[in-house]
Parts: C-alpha cells; sequence; structure tokens
C-alpha cells in the first residue's frame, strides 16, 4: 500500500501509473490523496495537471531515477540497513570541516567512490565533510546550486541508497557529515513545483524567483521547505545542513522561516539524542543569524565569515578589485582576527553603504564563524577557476594555512587544499537544453569580460572537459612539493585538537599586533607570527617562548622575548605566560 499526496489547490490533480491516470480525492488546505494498494517501493509514477502537456514528477519525489523530467519512484527509507546505531553525532565547535563536490572528488564523481578516499579525510583529521548539494539538478554534472527536487539525491551520484551509504560510512570513520541545501530559488530547469501551487512570490534575487515565504499559502510552502531539512537530518542520517545564500530568503513574517527551521531542528535533535546544526551562508554580516533565540536570534550554529576570507586572500595575493577594495592590510587582519567581522556598521566601498553589525567579543564565540582560505564560491567564481596555489609561493600558502587553522574559528577545507592541489575548480553544467545551455555560456563570457578578459580564455561551462579539468588528481599526494603541503595540514590540525588554546573561541581574549609584514596572534600562553616578508625578520612575541610547537620552514630561532623568522614562514610557539 502507497498512499500518494500532493499539494495542488485548485489544480485537481490525476496520478499517472504506467499508462493509466487515476482521480484523486481532495483534502484539506488544497492537499490531495490517493491509496494504491499495489504500488509498492519502486513504482514509478507522475501527476497530470491540467493545461500541461505531459506528465510532471513529485514537488516531493524522494527518487528521481530518470532525471528531473522523469517520472518519481517510490522509495522506502526504512528498508536501508543502517550501521551507525552507536554514531553520537559531532558537533561544529571544535571542528574542522572539509568542502567536497562529489561529482570531481574522485575520477568516478560518486557516493561510492568518494567512499574509498574517507580514510585520507581521517588522516587528515578532519571532522565534519562539507558536502555541496546533492539533491537532484537537470544534466549530469553541476556545482548543484542549480537543483530542483529537495528531496531526492542526484542519481548519477548514487541516489537515496548511495548518499545513505556514504554517511553510514563516514559515521563508521568517526566522521559527520553536513549537507549544503539551497532554499532561496529553484534551478532553471525541471522545476515543476510551481506548476502545482504558489511556491514563488512575485519577487526574485540573484538566481531566479524567490520563493513565496509570506505571502498567501506559504505556509505550506514553509512546510516544504522544513519538511526537506528534517528529512535530510533524520532519513539520511546527516549531522548539520549548510544553509545557502539566506539573505536571498525574503520573510517579512513575525517568525522569519530561519527561527523556524532552528526550533524544529532542535526538537529532532533532541528526539535523535543528537547534536544537529544549522550553519548559514550569508551576506548580511549580522550576529543575530548565530545569536541564541533566548537572547532575541535566530538560534543557528554558525555562519560563514568571508571577511575572514577577504582579509588573508588580499594580504596574502595582493588583490583588491571588487569586494577586496577595502580590504589588504594587516589592520584589517586584526579587525577580523579579534572581532570576526570587518564591515561590522563600517562602510563598504564595494556596496557604496555601511555595513554590517559588530559582533560582541565577550558573549559570541568564535567557532560560530566557519572560515576559510577557499571555497567553491572563492574559487570556482574566478574567470578561470584558479586555486591559491596558481598564485600564491609555497611559504604563502603554509603561512595562509597556519593563520587559518590556529584562528578562533572553526576553520574549512577545500577538497585538494591540504595538498596544494594543482587542478583548478572551474565552472561546470550539463545543460541539455540547447537555449538554456547557450544562455550560460554567453552570460559567463560577458560577465569576466566586464573584468578585461577575453571571452576565449574563459572556460565553457558546457563543454565536458571543464568538468574533468576540475577532478582532483590523486597522484598529486606523494609528489614533491604537495606530499609536505600535506604532511604540514596533518600537523596544524593535531596540534589544532591537541592544544585547548588553539580552540579556545572567546574572541575577547584574542590579541593581535602587527608591524611591517609581519603579524603575531596570542591564543592563551602560545603564540602565532607569521612573517609575509621575503626577508627574515625579527618580532616581538611580548613573552618569553619556551617551546617551538610547529615552524612551517627551517631556521627559526627563539631569542629572549623574540623570534627569528625566516622569509615567508609561520610559527607556532608557547611562552611564559
Amino acid at each position: 500500500m502507497t498512499t500518494f499526496d500532493v499539494w495542488a489547490p485548485e489544480k485537481s490533480p490525476k496520478l499517472r501509473l504506467g499508462d493509466s491516470e487515476h482521480a484523486m480525492e481532495p483534502g484539506d488546505g488544497g492537499w490531495w490523496h490517493l491509496d494504491v494498494p499495489d504500488a509498492g517501493p519502486g513504482t514509478d509514477y507522475a501527476f497530470v495537471l491540467k493545461d500541461v502537456e505531459n506528465p510532471v514528477p513529485d514537488p516531493r519525489s524522494a527518487w528521481q531515477p530518470q532525471g528531473v523530467h522523469g517520472p518519481s519512484r517510490v522509495y522506502d527509507h526504512s528498508a536501508f540497513s543502517w550501521t551507525d546505531q552507536s554514531w553520537s553525532g559531532r558537533q561544529v565547535p571544535g571542528s574542522v570541516l572539509y568542502e567536497m563536490h562529489i561529482g570531481t572528488f574522485t575520477p568516478q564523481g560518486t557516493f561510492d567512490s568518494a567512499i574509498e578516499r574517507l580514510d585520507h579525510l581521517v588522516e587528515l583529521g578532519v571532522d565534519l565533510v562539507e558536502l555541496l548539494p546533492v539533491n537532484a539538478f537537470n544534466g549530469v554534472y553541476n556545482w548543484g546550486y542549480d537543483g530542483v527536487c529537495w528531496f531526492a539525491p542526484h542519481e548519477a551520484y548514487g541516489g537515496p541508497d548511495g548518499l545513505k551509504r556514504f554517511v553510514d560510512a563516514a559515521h563508521h570513520k568517526g566522521l559527520g557529515v553536513v549537507l549544503d541545501v539551497v532554499y532561496n530559488h529553484f534551478g532553471p530547469s525541471g522545476a515543476y513545483a510551481p506548476m502545482f501551487a504558489p511556491y514563488l512570490s512575485t519577487g526574485s534575487n540573484t538566481w531566479g524567483s524567490s520563493l513565496n515565504l509570506d505571502g498567501p499559502d506559504s505556509g505550506e510552502v514553509r512546510r516544504y521547505i522544513a519538511d526537506s531539512v528534517l528529512m535530510w537530518l533524520r532519513d539520511y542520517h546527516v549531522d548539520g545542513l549548510r544553509l545557502d545564500a539566506v539573505h536571498a530568503l525574503h520573510d517579512e513574517g513575525a517568525v522569519h522561516l530561519l527561527e523556524q527551521l532552528a526550533v524544529e531542528v532542535e526538537s529532532l535533535s533532541t528526539a535523535l539524542r543528537r547534536p544537529l546544526s544549522l550553519i548559514a551562508e550569508s551576506d548580511l554580516n549580522d550576529p543575530k543569524l548565530i545569536t541564541p533565540r533566548e537572547a532575541g536570534g535566530y538560534g543557528l550554529h554558525a555562519q560563514w565569515d568571508d571577511d575572514v576570507h577577504h582579509a588573508l586572500h588580499t594580504l596574502l595575493t595582493g588583490e583588491r578589485q571588487g569586494y577586496y577594495e577595502d580590504f589588504g592590510s594587516l589592520d584589517v587582519l586584526r579587525t577580523v582576527l579579534e572581532g570576526a567581522f570587518f564591515h561590522a556598521g563600517t562602510w563598504s566601498s564595494f556596496r557604496g553603504r555601511r555595513h554590517g553589525r559588530p559582533v560582541d567579543r565577550q558573549r559570541v564565540p568564535g567557532h560560530r564563524f566557519v572560515a576559510f582560505l577557499q571555497n567553491h564560491d572563492q574559487i570556482g567564481n574566478r574567470a578561470v577557476g584558479d586555486r591559491l596555489t596558481a598564485t600564491l609561493s609555497p611559504g604563502l600558502l603554509r603561512v595562509g594555512a597556519t593563520l587559518l587553522l590556529t584562528s578562533p574559528f572553526t576553520p574549512m577545507l577545500f577538497m585538494g587544499e591540504e595538498w596544494a592541489a594543482s587542478s583548478p575548480w572551474q565552472f561546470f553544467t550539463s545543460h541539455p537544453e540547447p537555449d538554456l545551455a547557450a544562455a550560460v555560456q554567453n552570460g559567463r563570457r560577458r560577465e569576466f569580460s566586464r573584468h578585461g578578459w577575453a571571452e576565449a580564455d574563459v572556460p565553457d561551462p558546457q563543454d565536458p572537459a571543464t568538468f574533468e579539468r576540475s577532478k582532483l588528481d590523486w597522484s598529486e599526494l606523494g609528489k614533491p612539493g604537495h606530499s609536505e603541503m600535506l604532511a604540514l595540514y596533518r600537523k596544524l590540525i593535531r596540534l589544532r585538537h591537541e592544544v585547548p588554546d588553539l580552540t579556545d573561541p572567546w574572541l575577547s581574549d584574542v590579541e593581535v599586533w602587527h608591524g611591517d609584514q609581519f603579524v603575531v596572534i596570542r591564543r592563551g600562553r602560545h603564540a602565532v607570527a607569521a612573517n609575509l616578508a621575503g626577508t627574515p625578520q625579527t618580532v616581538s612575541l611580548r613573552a618569553v617562548p619556551s617551546a617551538v610547537l610547529l615552524a612551517t620552514a627551517e631556521g627559526v630561532v627563539l631569542e629572549r622575548d623574540r623570534v627569528v623568522l625566516p622569509p615567508e614562514s609561520a610559527v607556532v610557539v608557547r611562552t611564559s605566560r
């Protein structure tokens, strides 16, 4: 027996099973239902809507084996044999995250092939694997942000069972899993949900039409999103969700959708007796997102912090264009290391206005901010998808890694960063519709031509070679230059886990000072000193060092309350106070 349900007010949908159509029974609130005794798991089905030429898939489909335009398939979540019953979860505080795109992490680009590389992540020392969106999207490969089926894992990756096998295996390795999810827009192809009901508002954002979160019938739209959130956490056993671009969630209701999600996830976490985390990506620089509900905030657990990335990136590379304009100095780095945001009610030249709100250093812990040197956006949205490896010297790469992994924030790595991967990570799509493919191709070229790039130099997103170039080259791990970088990342993560001062989240206890191309960060009885210059520098630690715990280059010398640093190097020392 399977009960088919669909929200379709004023649509009178019919259920298509094979070649036959079945009338559905109306229920409350625009819902329609039909019990079919002989339609068990594995049954293909679709819905027929008046004035829509072809049958369309279920907006809540759990399985799309023939892609986003094909029929839905009945899936039984209870049939999977989980083996992670002893898993007690993994929280964000104290963790190191690792961002991964399933399609380019391995040559095969599947959940099962990614399982084979989990030992690498265990040896690296990370705690949480953050997957770029894996719900079904149009085409075979894509970043994932064009998703349209918010309940169904992408079939080319391995479908529902493949994702469950990955999470189960990760838990056995001691790794938590965070899933990136997109609820601010539907992708441009295969978005059938708005044909059924008023899922969309009259407004729009950067990526398309906005979701109807506060207009008529918005209650069911919010329920649609909340049920998707709870499904990933409950039925797929994931440990957290990264909510994409929450600043694009337009909601003027008394209880913002984000607060609603925080409340419902807290209830589920209590029932499951394991921590569940919600991490926001936001352009607002507003600590209200991560302020507890008891203090008037939304109660999310963490948010991405682009200001930390911008401060590090500009300082290391010298780039100042676009939104980097206000960054690039050691003063800026000190501001973000001590206070999380640079734009905290201050003037933003890029925006032409004041931006952000200050963080209360006494009350808001640093682990609520996810910081990174690189991520999918900051690499893939460059014209040629070049990593820092293509720009920086090995010395400065090591300095950047040290500053990130000894910061008071929750650090996140982008796949391959740990061995200075040489492969780019470019913008790629596989839209089968010629008009949509051409629009993406031309739009990408126009975007970067305005910034001085020749159109011929911008990779074609639709060219399969663009996707292939973006896959990691695992043969690099043992090669000179790569193996040494991997060893450093392992040492840094191990040191972070072993030294409580380096995970201490209280920003009020972070002290930063700097001089001509050097910076020192005091973390309790430990200090991190970095020399960005191409010549040796003697740097005051304002305390007597007793031991060198890690150095990125040979030749570090301790002198009373100072340290002599080789060119482009960093050191972590224990001090007398």
